[in-house]
């Protein structure tokens, strides 16, 4: 807990006040967990009904009750809140001007679903400290994920380049990705959006250095693991029974495609807990396949601490999946891709198993190797110690943030403050851009 002259004033701004994933999620609990410490947290977000654990918490909630740009039922004024959207802007100029001096710090989690980089001039003219946390990549790619999505692939392609706007990459359609290549180039030459930040934040140690070449010269990048919600169960008892388990969004850049063909290969019936926009054509094409739907988080936990093992065959780079740490901590193995951030958090042939990405035939190799019930148990227990000799707990999350923003705030000729966040608790990684 902090003493009152050590508070701080956090103002966290996110497209929505609920979770509906996990940039929201985070930004949720990391409010909670500061506002536990003695902090004054104020939450700011565009899309509502706010989570009501906020409230309780004691957390000042703006929310604009807004739709977000997909939800929105007019596609005209979705175009336009995409880029524009004014109402947030002087919303957020209204609150940020009214916040103390010197103990003040904004921490923008997304802008990209509803907020947009118009917040980016309120932000720039309250003079106050900045920080972001890279959930995603829309700060630098137009679609989000440097993901080619009509080819399935990984992109490569520099970002707003000749060669990368004349590529229909989108999920969606090519006139939707010239949108983005304008909301992007909006974003980046007219708002300078990226410049208003002297401190982003990287969530796992595979992210740094995809955003490390985009980060402004003079700001800081640092690594900070997301906080993790699960209890400490113990070993997991009978380890090697349980299906094989995917959760979370049926989308086919998270990989679903991928584990039912790999399934379908070894001879089992591969297990979905989630929901998404290729759920109806799955069901389809693997009637063999069981799809739960999406699951209260205790139940998730349930299905998790009963599987043989996650699978996580994510085609995009990702952040920092949760999932796969929220799996080590019950427990149970992961095989994940080569080229997604999950694999930092999984010692290959140790407490899981790696493939290479995009590939289902390396995928059914890997799975055809959890046959071995041994090798199951051993790698069950070695997840549990390896999660558990460094759990990634809210209060070491926010000891972490304090750390980043006091940092930032003296930087702006705050005073020097009397309570330093210890090392150990602090960023992993400090690099100075440019």
């Amino acid at each position: 807990m902090s003493d009152a002259k050590d508070a701080l004033t956090v103002v966290i701004c996110s497209d929505f006040a609920a979770v509906q994933g996990g940039q929201a999620k985070v930004a949720i609990e990391s409010a909670i967990g500061l506002k536990r410490q003695g902090h004054h947290v104020v939450f700011f977000a565009a899309s509502g009904a706010a989570d009501p654990r906020l409230a309780a918490a004691g957390i000042e909630v703006h929310c604009l009750d807004q739709f977000d740009i997909l939800a929105n039922p007019s596609r005209r004024a979705a175009f336009t809140q995409g880029i524009w959207n004014h109402a947030a802007a002087a919303a957020l100029e209204e609150l940020l001007a009214q916040m103390p001096r010197g103990r003040t710090v904004v921490h923008v989690h997304g802008w990209a679903k509803a907020l947009s980089p118009l917040i980016g001039r309120p932000i720039a003219r309250s003079g106050l400290p900045a920080v972001f946390t890279l959930h995603e990549y829309f700060m630098f790619c137009p679609n989000g994920g440097f993901y080619d999505y009509q080819k399935s692939e990984i992109c490569r392609r520099k970002p707003l380049s000749l060669d990368c706007c004349a590529t229909h990459c989108d999920a969606r359609s090519y006139l939707h990705k010239l949108w983005r290549v304008g909301r992007l180039v909006y974003a980046q030459k007219i708002v300078h959006l990226a410049d208003i930040f002297g401190d982003f934040i990287a969530v796992s140690k595979f992210q740094d250095h995809i955003v490390a070449p985009f980060i402004p010269p003079g700001a800081r990048l640092h690594r900070l693991s997301n906080p993790v919600n699960v209890r400490d169960l113990g070993p997991k008892p009978n380890p090697a029974s349980g299906e094989f388990l995917f959760v979370g969004r049926l989308s086919a850049e998270k990989g679903a495609f991928l584990f039912a063909e790999a399934a379908r290969k070894v001879g089992f019936a591969p297990v979905f807990v989630g929901d998404g926009p290729i759920a109806a054509e799955l069901a389809v094409c693997y009637p063999e396949a069981r799809i739960l739907g999406w699951q209260e988080p205790e139940e998730v936990h349930r299905l998790l601490r009963s599987a043989r093992a996650l699978v996580f065959p994510s085609l995009w780079y990702e952040g920092q999946p949760l999932t796969v740490l929220e799996a080590k901590a019950l427990g149970v193995p992961v095989v994940v891709a080569d080229q997604c951030a999950g694999r930092d958090e999984i010692e290959d042939g140790v407490s899981g198993l790696w493939f290479k990405s995009g590939d289902a035939n390396d995928l059914a190799r890997a799975l055809s190797k959890l046959n071995d019930d041994a090798k199951v148990a051993a790698m069950s227990q070695a997840a549990y110690v390896s999660y558990w000799s460094n759990p990634r707990t809210l209060d070491q999350h926010t000891a972490g943030l304090l750390r980043i923003y006091r940092g930032s705030l003296e930087r702006h000729g705050a005073p020097t403050f009397d309570t330093p966040v210890a090392a150990e608790d602090a960023e992993i990684l400090h690099l100075q851009a440019g």
